[in-house]
């Protein structure tokens, strides 16, 4: 679905160009300044100015479809425009449920929602869900990438912050996986988020994780996170042009580091509640803002990564409506990864066991949406089915509904199609509740891949060598 005309969607990829070549865009990593000008663009400082050739030769080298591989071949991944990946939401400090309540994320949450994520089909990355905040943070990057390969063969997610934290990453997943030097280069095997501080900013640890990342043939999403009328213009074409320039001049500088290197194109903006500077989520705004995203993503080809998300402050109808309306706005848009759609509260403040739950619903509907339907002489039934039932009959005895009964129709995961009554003897439940009985349930299987029991023995030796040795504090 376009927002705006052709004509206009050309517009705004010019003015970011313009942008980028007349007001330039301030980057705080020295080896980032020293790759632009080796580039061609011009510095002053810390403020680096790109041609629009420089940007163009890039967007050329940016791969167009990217297979990521994950623990398990079947649960490997292709990213390109027309395909669709889920996500959880992602990098909340909290985390809640209807019988602990709200609480900063601790180990034992991480662990749960990677479980929870893993159990669903519909989720094919690993985000990290909350931040573990009982671990300290030199040793953290061991824990969260460690609970990901033991509990799930999903792609996983990497922190960047900073080199010594993800050579370490880079090191537990390549010996963890069995593959080479010259295979982990070869194929992303992780990715990473990489955002920029709005307006026109990139910080040191996203540029060094973003170089890292490329050198080493990792997946990097590039995400500007602008908020209209905050740190983004107050319009959405405004606010999107803004985004677009600095996502242009990370995929750039990606390419720089290593021409062809895996990059996805991203975007995350919303409006703010001007009444009181709160971010808003699941809004018009934000739905339009998705589909001008899509517009110039399609424009310059590159896979891309959008969000769906709740402002609100627990799991109710708010919630499900915010996060409904951001997710079909980027379903509409075409995106090819969408983040934080499930789970997420607080405009990212928290993430939800319940919510997560009740997410998945739309999704699994979702999915079940893009499955091919057929309309063949079997389906239409006119031998199976409408011979054999007269007028004011049913089809229920039908032979096309025996054979079918049982596969035809989506079976919910937390929705109760029960009548009031049997609702009521059965304990009139709402969906909230139900859901934390299903979570519970999915836990208390502790369902895991099967691994190598000799790699895990390796993977907690080098954590242990590695905590003994001071571990790798985050950069800043």
């Amino acid at each position: 679905m376009d927002l705006f005309s052709a004509d206009e969607i050309a517009n705004m990829h010019r003015t970011a160009l313009r942008m980028l070549k007349e007001l330039g865009i301030k980057v705080l990593l020295p080896e980032a300044v020293a790759l632009f000008k080796a580039g061609g663009a011009r510095v002053e400082g810390e403020m680096v100015y790109l041609g629009e050739d420089m940007i163009t030769a890039a967007l050329a080298l940016a791969p167009k479809s990217i297979e990521g591989r994950a623990g398990a071949r079947d649960r490997d991944i292709l990213l390109e425009l027309g395909s669709l990946v889920f996500q959880p939401g992602a990098g909340a400090p909290h985390a809640t449920d209807l019988e602990r309540g709200r609480r900063p994320g601790t180990a034992q949450d991480f662990t749960d929602l990677i479980q929870l994520t893993h159990h669903f089909d519909i989720f094919q990355m690993m985000p990290p869900l909350v931040e573990p905040q009982d671990i300290e943070t030199h040793i953290r990057h061991y824990f969260t990438l460690a609970r990901q390969l033991t509990h799930t063969d999903k792609f996983p997610f990497i922190f960047s912050r900073g080199t010594p934290q993800v050579m370490d990453s880079f090191e537990m997943l390549r010996d963890f996986r069995g593959v080479s030097d010259d295979d982990f280069a070869a194929d992303p095997y992780c990715y990473t988020i990489i955002n920029t501080n709005s307006p026109r900013t990139l910080d040191r640890a996203m540029l060094q994780g973003l170089i890292d990342f490329a050198h080493h043939g990792q997946l990097s999403i590039v995400t500007p996170f602008t908020l209209m009328g905050a740190m983004a213009p107050i319009t959405v074409a405004g606010a999107v042009t803004l985004s677009h320039a600095e996502a242009l001049a990370a995929i750039t500088l990606s390419q720089l580091a290593r021409p062809g290197a895996p990059i996805c194109y991203g975007t995350f903006t919303s409006n703010v509640d001007m009444k009181s500077g709160a971010p808003a989520f699941g809004t018009p705004a934000h739905f339009r803002a998705s589909l001008a995203a899509g517009q110039l993503a399609r424009m310059i080809g590159l896979p891309w990564r959008s969000a769906a998300g709740s402002a609100a402050n627990l799991n109710d109808v708010q919630a499900a409506n915010e996060n409904q309306m951001g997710l079909w706005g980027s379903l509409m848009a075409g995106a090819t990864v969408i983040i934080h759609a499930a789970g997420w509260l607080e405009g990212g403040l928290t993430v939800s066991y319940e919510k997560l739950i009740t997410d998945v619903e739309v999704l699994n509907m979702v999915a079940e949406l893009c499955a091919a339907a057929q309309a063949g002489p079997d389906e239409i039934g006119f031998d199976n089915a409408l011979t054999h039932v007269g007028p004011s009959g049913h089809f229920f005895e039908a032979p096309q509904t025996m054979a079918r009964y049982s596969t035809e129709f989506y079976e919910p995961v937390v929705h109760s199609y029960d009548n009031f009554g049997t609702w009521s003897e059965r304990g009139a439940q709402d969906a909230s509740s139900r859901a934390t009985r299903i979570w519970k349930n999915i836990l208390a299987q502790d369902n895991r891949p099967d691994v190598d029991q000799a790699r895990v023995v390796a993977l907690w030796d080098f954590i242990a060598k590695r905590t003994a040795e001071g571990g790798a504090l985050p950069e800043s």
